[in-house]
């Protein structure tokens, strides 16, 4: 068992539950393409009909329970950009393409943006330390910097309309700008001192292909404004909707991990025992950490297992081993909580 009191980078292999974890889940390792079809696709039909019900909606509460239930169902469906990261195309073929075409241009997010990043977050030299593109000790930081970390996100349609329909485009013709489009402002990243290098293989070319495309959606949707084509309240509602949505990915985010370490390269379990699980009872996180989110922690220690599975690898593992274990020691139970235990955490740190 892992001594939680112990600085992260003091944490050692907890070698037993890895091997647990290992033999306990090979037959849960295969992403069944039935299942993330009719999730992704069933959430962006309710999310695109529930933002349409939003925008034509004659009375304010209506329009507002509409919004509600857009903002759901498209952030739910946003975060398969997750699995895409993590799942081999070749086990589900054309789904980062259908997932593209339906939220990550529509939305402004696609999986390029996620892809060759997210990995270097997994990698264990890398978690944690100024190489890794999505960490910040925010439990060691100034308490004011929990809050900006979320706020700053309802502007993120706002920042990536312009990076695609306007920075990306001129980008083209100036190498310089280029070099800071790419290094800065094409990643889903929160450590401000990360610098993406060039793509390379399969992820070039797809980056080419998303990137116009994102860029031809991005410059419609500001031409479109500009000229009224688009009415300017449709866009205000559609970017509000959007906006909230990241705004509660921000806030999930934000309770994935502890946030403690310093920097140090940790080791897998002390990784580990930094992310977060919230499992059952308790419906709510399946709404604020869905596609299997809410297994944070556990993600972490088995990152290729498909979301769908992540239930029952948790029941498998809380079942088999003991009490004490150190698998027990990254359960945590509400958001409120989380987002205090993180705020007192910042404060104890001044």
């Amino acid at each position: 068992m892992a001594d939680a009191a112990l600085p992260k980078s003091a944490i050692p292999d907890d070698m037993a539950m890895i091997r647990a974890a290992s033999e306990l889940t090979r037959d849960l390792v295969a992403p069944r393409p039935i299942i993330y079809w009719v999730d992704m696709l069933g959430c962006a039909a309710v999310g695109y009909a529930a933002l349409y019900a939003t925008v034509v909606a004659q009375s304010l509460s209506l329009a507002l329970l509409c919004a509600v239930i857009a903002i759901i169902f498209l952030f739910r469906a946003g975060t398969f950009i997750h699995e895409i990261t993590h799942i081999k195309t070749a086990a589900l073929p054309w789904f980062r393409f259908g997932w593209n075409a339906l939220i990550g241009v529509p939305m402004v997010i696609p999986s390029f943006l996620y892809e060759g990043i997210h990995s270097l977050h997994h990698a264990r030299t890398r978690y944690g330390t100024a190489e890794d593109p999505e960490y910040l000790p925010l439990a060691l930081m100034k308490p004011w910097t929990v809050p900006i970390f979320v706020l700053v996100s309802f502007f993120g349609p706002i920042a990536l309309l312009f990076r695609f329909g306007v920075l990306g485009p001129i980008s083209f013709l100036f190498p310089p700008l280029r070099r800071l489009v790419r290094e800065r402002y094409s990643g889903l990243i929160i450590n401000p001192v990360f610098r993406r290098r060039p793509p390379e293989g399969e992820l070039k070319m797809n980056w080419f292909w998303q990137e116009l495309a994102t860029s031809l959606w991005s410059m419609a949707v500001i031409a479109g404004v500009w000229t009224g084509t688009i009415p300017l309240r449709t866009f205000l509602i559609c970017l509000a909707v959007v906006s909230c949505a990241l705004v509660l990915n921000q806030i999930r985010t934000l309770v994935a991990h502890l946030w403690e370490n310093d920097g140090a390269v940790i080791s897998t379990t002390a990784q580990f025992l930094d992310s977060v699980n919230v499992p059952p009872p308790g419906f709510l996180p399946e709404l604020w950490a869905p596609v299997g989110l809410r297994y944070h922690a556990l993600h972490h220690l088995l990152p290729g297992l498909p979301y769908h599975s992540l239930g029952e690898a948790h029941r498998r593992l809380s079942a088999a081993l003991p009490v004490d274990s150190t698998y027990r020691q990254s359960d945590r139970h509400g958001l409120p909580k989380l987002i205090w235990h993180l705020m007192y955490a910042s404060g104890q740190s001044r």
